[in-house]
Parts: structure tokens; C-alpha cells; sequence
């Protein structure tokens, strides 16, 4: 499949007339949970020529392709990728950290990984990781029967919550490294590691009674955490010079 990909990859450079700095795996497979009918989910930067960016018209900066049963595909300019940086975006500071690599080029990675200290933003993560397990709790959890796969794409962003409080860093990006280091007690840990083992062993996880012991302790933490935000410091603006340079030169390297 990583054939298939690059391939796409390559194919989207042709046809668009841009350069790919960097493609990731961003879904259930870069988290380590994937079901074995789980599409790839693929992200990428790109930079186009120094003309297009020329130009006082306002320019559709996504690349997005039809959604097929196995690949799900999309990217981002590197001007908005760059802004998004600045703000400390938590979709994008993942992709930096992806176990699976695609595709890398003119060390942009590189080089925006040295930066991530710098403009990382704790408050903006913690509100991303609620807004998404809260979404996801309302959607798939409650009643007496719920979709029990939908448990981990609730326990993971509470569980990179529970990683910013505790030490104030960027959360890994794999789900055994969350629940390894966040869950200490054995009775939730014994739950969340037996639905893991069977959604990693291919086993449909579709609807099921409710596992109480996981229930009470999402809800618990999400209360936690709609309090514990609020009283986060807001962040002092970033230099915006540097991501201009860092755009400037990527600029000159890709297309020069």
C-alpha cells in the first residue's frame, strides 16, 4: 500500500504542478488502533511555484481528493500550514510526530520539528482533545449500548489531556504510549487493554453494553478538564519572522 501511496503522492506533484515537503499517516494507523478494514488517512504539506503566491486574489490553499474505501487524502499550502504552526495548531503538531512517514523533502520537516518547542501552546491543545472526546462521548457513548470502538477516539484525547497537565510537552501521537503512561489504575487499565487487544486482533467492535468503569472515568475527566482550561494562561504572541524566513527559503530550496 505504501507503494500505492507514493505513487498518489507523485501523481497529485504532476497534476497540480506543486511539491510535496512532507506526507504522513494522521488516522487509526498512525495512532496504533487500526481495524483491518481501516483506510490510510494521509496528510501532506505542499508549496507551489513563487508566481502563485504573486497574486492579490485570494487562492484556495487545501488539496482534497474523493474519499475511496482504502485512501483518504488531503494537504495544506505550506502558507497555511505555516499560520496554523503559529497558532499552535494540535492536527498539525500530530503530523510532525507520525510514526509513519511517507514522503519528506527540503528538510522543511526538519526544521518546523526544531521550531515546535517555540510555538507550542498547551491551552489550544487541551480545548482541540476536549472539544473531540466531549464530540465524540455526546455521539457515540451514551445509552446502555454504544459503539464500543468508538471508546478509544474518546480515551485517546483525554489521555493526551491528562499528558499536558502532567508534563506540560507535546502528547505522543500512539495510543499504547497514552495509556501506558496516564492509566494507573489496574481495573480501567485491565478494560482498555482487553478492547485494545481485540480491535488490534481484527475483531468488528461494533454495539455492546456500556463498560461502566470506562464511562465513569471519561466523564469524570471531561468535567475535570472543562474547569482545568479556563484557568490555563493565555499564550504571548510568537514570532511570525521566522515562519516568514522558514517560508522565504523552502520557497527558493523547492522550486530554484
Amino acid at each position: 500500500m505504501r507503494e500505492v501511496i507514493l505513487e498518489k503522492l507523485k501523481e497529485i506533484e504532476k497534476e497540480e504542478n506543486v511539491k510535496i515537503l512532507f506526507a504522513v499517516e494522521s488516522g487509526s494507523r498512525a495512532w496504533g488502533f487500526p481495524s483491518k478494514d481501516s483506510d490510510y488517512d494521509v496528510r501532506f504539506v505542499y508549496i507551489r511555484p513563487v508566481e502563485w503566491y504573486l497574486s492579490i486574489e485570494n487562492k484556495r490553499d487545501v488539496l482534497e481528493y474523493p474519499i475511496n474505501d482504502l485512501l483518504d487524502i488531503s494537504g495544506w499550502d505550506i502558507k497555511k500550514a505555516l499560520y496554523l504552526f503559529k497558532k499552535s495548531n494540535p492536527p498539525l503538531m500530530e503530523w510532525l510526530r507520525s510514526p509513519i512517514m511517507y514522503m519528506e523533502q527540503y528538510s522543511f520537516l526538519e526544521r518546523l520539528k526544531k521550531l515546535r518547542k517555540e510555538y507550542f501552546f498547551p491551552k489550544a491543545s487541551i480545548y482541540h482533545y476536549l472539544h473531540m472526546a466531549t464530540g465524540n462521548y455526546r455521539e457515540y457513548l451514551q445509552g446502555s449500548e454504544v459503539k464500543i470502538k468508538k471508546y478509544f477516539y474518546v480515551l485517546r484525547p483525554i489521555l493526551a489531556c491528562r499528558w499536558l497537565e502532567s508534563r506540560g510537552t507535546l502528547p505522543p501521537v500512539e495510543f499504547d504510549k497514552l495509556l501506558e503512561s496516564q492509566v494507573n489504575d489496574p481495573k480501567l487499565y485491565s478494560e482498555v487493554q482487553n478492547l485494545l487487544e481485540r480491535k488490534k486482533s481484527g475483531e468488528e467492535l461494533d454495539s455492546e453494553p456500556r463498560i461502566d468503569v470506562i464511562n465513569d472515568f471519561l466523564e469524570e475527566q471531561m468535567d475535570y478538564y472543562r474547569k482545568y482550561v479556563k484557568g490555563l494562561d493565555n499564550k504571548s504572541s510568537s514570532s511570525i519572522s521566522v515562519l516568514n524566513e522558514l517560508f522565504r527559503e523552502t520557497l527558493k530550496g523547492a522550486w530554484e
